[in-house]
């Protein structure tokens, strides 16, 4: 599970910037805490462009550089008014009660990539430029040059590709943990495995069918159900979808009324919900990181409120990191406050990151208040439309 984020010249984040994902000495809320201790996920918050959907960004880039064949782009990355030519990404992880900790640093301006990776402290793979080295099954360490090196690609994807890390139990659930991420952009509609599994929403009805969502439905009392099938009726209403039984679509069908509502005729947060279903119980089920961006997209407060608690209490190894604008959640009833980070964006510094349990609120204090009322920074600092008389 991911521990800990460093960030520096990265974006937004010109200061090298600390997240941290393991648990504080809050007792609350437990189940939101894996055994290892590190916790099962965190929110951001903060105004319109104080830079909470580039920590996504940060680690959505390892696992695209890792599993989506991209290529090292320095541009998209690289802080504009940073004082360096390069940025650095580190990630620390926790497998099996071991630290991995993977460090990558891009040169903007030859372009030139730089990467260490360690294992409880101990250095197993280094690569500058066009040359590494790699002591994961030699000790000795094995030479690569630039036969071995894309130049624009990691090397720790090239090695994971050419070996598996056959020789190190500990790098290879690490990896299969990466796999099996997700990244959802709910205002885009944007939903990226990283393992291969299909979790399109059609494409998990097929091979799924309806039972677990509707399992879901049942469960916290939705009051409707889905079918997945090339024809639904209910009442006096026969719907019918192409010329093929091949041809299917969803249908919502609420309880009392039994009318199939065909999903482009439901409504956005229905959709939405719908859409998002299977990233969660694939997540939940394989173990890996769920990143979701602009949460709230859509949703209902409560709807909000009961996905991020269904996960907190399902998951085991699984982290939900996610951005949202809805402040109902920051209550010590859904997440912790070493789980909400306020992001603000400071003129002349950047993007600065505050974890909500620094300033150590009491477990009975309303710590939404606390936000709104500027305790945690990260608010707007827009001027009030005038009262007319």
């Amino acid at each position: 599970m991911l521990t800990r984020v460093t960030l520096e010249n990265f974006k937004s984040f010109r200061e090298k910037t600390w997240i941290d994902f393991t648990k504080t000495n809050y007792t609350i809320l437990p189940r939101n805490v894996a055994d290892n201790g590190v916790l099962k996920g965190c929110v951001f918050v903060g105004a319109n462009a104080s830079g909470k959907s580039n920590i996504l960004s940060s680690i959505k880039l390892l696992l695209d550089l890792l599993f989506l064949e991209r290529s090292v782009n320095s541009g998209m990355y690289l802080c504009m008014f940073g004082k360096s030519a390069c940025y650095t990404i580190e990630y620390e992880f926790k497998i099996q009660g071991h630290f991995i900790r993977y460090v990558l640093s891009v040169e903007g301006e030859k372009p030139s990539i730089t990467e260490h990776l360690y294992l409880d402290g101990a250095l197993l793979m280094e690569r500058m430029g066009l040359s590494a080295r790699s002591y994961i099954a030699d000790p000795s360490g094995v030479m690569y040059d630039s036969d071995d090196i894309g130049k624009d690609t990691l090397f720790l994807r090239t090695l994971y590709f050419n070996t598996k890390f056959a020789s190190n139990e500990i790098l290879r659930e690490w990896m299969e943990y990466l796999k099996h991420s997700i990244y959802v952009n709910m205002f885009e509609k944007k939903i990226i495995p990283y393992g291969g599994a299909n979790v399109s929403l059609t494409s998990y009805l097929e091979q799924l069918g309806c039972d677990s969502i509707n399992k879901f439905f049942d469960a916290y009392h939705f009051q409707q159900r889905i079918e997945y099938s090339h024809s639904s009726e209910g009442g006096n209403i026969r719907v019918v979808t192409g010329k093929e039984e091949s041809d299917k679509m969803i249908f919502f069908k609420r309880d009392g009324i039994n009318v199939p509502i065909p999903f482009p005729e439901e409504s956005l947060g229905n959709q939405n919900l719908l859409r998002i279903l299977p990233s969660f119980l694939r997540v939940i089920k394989d173990s890996g990181m769920l990143l979701i961006d602009e949460f709230s997209s859509g949703f209902h407060n409560d709807l909000e409120t009961l996905l991020i608690r269904y996960f907190m209490e399902n998951a085991t190894n699984a982290q939900m990191i996610f951005v949202s604008h809805s402040t109902n959640i920051l209550s010590n009833s859904i997440l912790r406050p070493d789980q909400e980070y306020s992001v603000e964006f400071l003129e002349g510094t950047g993007s600065v990151v505050k974890r909500f349990s620094s300033e150590q609120p009491r477990s009975a204090q309303n710590i939404e208040k606390m936000y709104v009322s500027g305790v945690f920074g990260g608010l707007p600092n827009y001027v009030e439309v005038p009262h007319e008389d």
